[in-house]
Formats: C-alpha cells, structure tokens, sequence
C-alpha cells in the first residue's frame, strides 16, 4: 500500500440521494383471481438473500421483509454501531487527535504473507489522525484500522486489550438500549469471533438511529473524502490517497443517503442501505446475499418496493 507524500488535497463529494371476481346471486362465488401487476399494492420483490428487511424510518412501518428476525452474521457493516457508540460520547471532541499505533496497522496485515487481510485505511503508524477524519475512514473504505483506533480510544482500561473488551461492551450496551433483541457484537469492526450476529430487522432500526446523528449521516452519505490530515509526530501532514465510499448505491440510486456495505466468509454480502424521497425515508438491509453486485440490485429493488407503498 503506496502513502503519497505533500500537500494535503482536500474535497468531499457528498452524495445528495381487483381483482378477485366474486359470483353473485345463489350460485357458488367464482374463484379469486390474482391482481394485476400494475395494482397498487405490487408483490412484493424476490430477492436470493438469506434476510432482507426494510421500513419507512418516520414510522416504523415494515415495507419489506424474508427471515426478518433471524440471527444472520452482519460483516463490516458492525461498524455501524462502531460510529454509533463513538458519536454517542458524552462531550465529543471530533478534533480530537488520536495517535496512531503499531497494533492498528499490523492488525490489517497477515503475518505469515505480509499481504492485506482486512479492510483497510491505510492508516500511518506514529501519526495522529482526527476523530472526524476516523469516523471517515471507518465508514466509506470500511478501514477496520481505524475500528481499531476508535475503540481503543473510546473504550476504558489500562491496557489496549481492555479498552477494546470494554468497547465492545459499550456496543452490546447500545444495542440493548435500542432493543435490538436479536443482535450481538464480539468484536469492534465485524472481524468475528463467531458471536457476532443481528437481524436484517435489528440492523434497519441500528441504521435509522444512527441516521439521526448529523454527523453520521453526512459521513455516510459521502462518495468520496479527501479531507483528512496525517499529522507527522513532528510536525506537518502526510498527504493520503481519497478514501471511496463502498456503497454503490449513492449516485446511482435517486435519493440514496448511505449506509454501509459488508462482507465476509460466513457473513457473504450485506448492505445497509436508506434513501429519501420526498418526505419519507426507506431504510433496509440485505445479509448474506449471493454476489457483490447482487446485494445492490436486491435493495434498488426493495426501495423500489417501499417507496412504491402508502405509509
């Protein structure tokens, strides 16, 4: 992984984004015929993920639903609550500096390869970076360093050990305090230990509390940020390449405003995903689709499906 040096460029592109026939008379009633498939309350989409979910984020309403209560593996899109519990912090500084440590960066990489393993920032070992800029890096590359830096930082303990063990508790202590029943973290960034799970319904109503922070909702809606500063221990800034959102749909999709992708051996492809049109906002999630591409086209589809319904 290549870390220009200079200046530091900096530009953040937010993404904006009846029939059934009944006899009469003493004869027996004629069978019920299915609507038509331009009737106003359209069958609901087919999708090959293993859960999926949506709702209108106002209400609550469920728009969309398969195995919506099943426990599923959720990726990095765990890391939705990573940044939930940050931004939750009593008197957050997000200008605060965070220096940046050894076990961050080689967390990423394998040691038996020295080859990337996980999800990365590229973070700049013996550099300071801001919270802001973190909460960036965790959320658009899906850096699982800057995970690792976050909880370490906003976690309690004398050791990096316990501060981390201590942050994840703070999660499972959020997730509780929203309800969400069917959900469980064991680790800080969806890298899991086997005891990290949610339910396509539990991750809608994480996302939807979370898209009540301004400050992750700017972040999530972010195609492309090029705002961040290294700075040297002694010293000036390390010029970074533009962290890109992984989230295909912004742009692409009209009213799409985030969330977050994942992936994973176990966890396959997931999406938390929201839109807004109009007065109302579609907030979903697809875990353990078959394919990349395919968890974008299931939730063009279930959006499609939810804006498409009253309420």
């Amino acid at each position: 992984m290549t870390i220009s040096q200079g200046g530091v460029r900096r530009r953040a592109v937010v993404a904006v984004a009846a029939g059934a026939v009944l006899g009469s008379g003493v004869l027996a009633a004629a069978p019920a015929q299915a609507a038509p498939a331009t009737a106003t309350a359209a069958a609901a989409p087919q999708v090959p993920a293993q859960g999926a979910y949506a709702m209108n984020a106002a209400t609550g309403k469920q728009l969309f639903g398969k195995a919506p209560d099943t426990r599923l593996r959720t990726g990095s899109t765990t890391k939705i609550m990573t940044a939930l519990v940050v931004l939750s912090q009593r008197n957050l500084d997000l200008d605060k500096k965070v220096k940046i440590k050894k076990a961050y960066t080689d967390y990423v990489i394998d040691p038996a390869t020295g080859t990337q393993r996980y999800s990365s920032a590229n973070l700049i070992l013996g550099d300071s970076m801001k919270v802001r800029d973190l909460l960036y890096g965790l959320l658009l590359p899906s850096g699982c360093d800057a995970a690792y830096a976050l909880a370490d930082t906003y976690g309690t303990g004398s050791t990096t050990a316990e501060r981390t063990r201590s942050f994840i508790g703070k999660m499972n202590g959020k997730a509780r305090e929203l309800g969400l029943s069917n959900t469980h973290f064991d680790s800080f960034d969806g890298v899991s230990n086997g005891k990290n799970y949610a339910s396509p319904r539990d991750l809608a109503k994480l996302a939807g509390a979370a898209l009540r922070n301004k400050t992750f909702k700017k972040v999530v809606g972010t195609k492309e940020y090029d705002d961040m500063q290294s700075y040297r221990p002694g010293g000036g800034t390390h010029a970074m390449p533009a962290w890109k959102n992984t989230n295909k749909l912004l742009g692409s999709y009209r009213g799409a405003i985030g969330v977050k992708t994942g992936s994973g051996p176990e966890a396959k492809f997931c999406l938390v995903f929201a839109a807004t049109r109009g007065s109302k906002t579609v907030v979903g999630t697809i875990l353990a689709d078959t394919s990349p591409d395919q968890r974008f086209k299931d939730a063009t589809k279930i959006l499609d499906h939810g804006f498409a319904q009253r309420g």
